[in-house]
């Protein structure tokens, strides 16, 4: 488990594949800069282990189910806010929608990943461990390689999400796919 500034920094390494993937500079940075704050989904368990006495931190939303699941939900609603933010395509067309409804999914998938990843690195340590591959795997998964408040872990993976993204987009600089 790391903290915010490496769940985010692990999000970005994540993301950052968009740029060899998606057409064009514009649309990788978009899905990059729109899925950043899905690097901390997980930790909606957080909020609601004070509302809710049966959840627990490193529970269920920390599993590969629970982030699909919200994927599924948020993914098409992410995917229209970006469409009408950034403009585009028009949402009535079969092709335009679908495109929509991938790119909110994987733009929360992705880092919602992310995270149940970097987790996996230090659980447990100082919180809970986590079974990231509940309800077909029944036990904790983690690798104990980092501590959690390791600043030189946290400040390295958000220092090398941005400088790894900077790059890309320096890159890419205008080139699609297709050049």
């Amino acid at each position: 488990m790391v903290d915010v500034t490496g769940h985010l920094g692990m999000a970005l390494l994540w993301l950052a594949p968009a740029w060899f993937l998606l057409d064009g500079p514009r649309t990788a940075g978009t899905f990059v800069v729109s899925g950043v704050p899905f690097g901390m989904l997980p930790d909606v368990d957080l909020v609601l282990e004070g509302l809710l006495p049966t959840v627990k931190h490193h529970g269920v939303f920390h599993t590969v189910l629970a982030v699909t699941i919200f994927a599924a939900i948020l993914g098409p609603v992410v995917g229209k806010v970006v469409e009408r933010v950034a403009g585009g395509t028009d949402w009535f067309s079969p092709e335009a929608a679908a495109h929509g409804i991938r790119f909110g999914f994987l733009a929360v998938w992705i880092p919602g990943l992310a995270h149940v990843f970097a987790d996996m690195l230090s659980a447990p340590d100082i919180a809970d461990s986590i079974e990231p591959l509940w309800p077909v795997y029944h036990g904790s998964i983690g690798v104990d390689l980092v501590w959690y408040n390791d600043p030189v872990v946290n400040w390295g993976l958000l220092v090398a999400g941005v400088l790894v993204n900077a790059g890309l987009y320096l890159y890419t600089g205008g080139r699609s796919p297709s050049d």
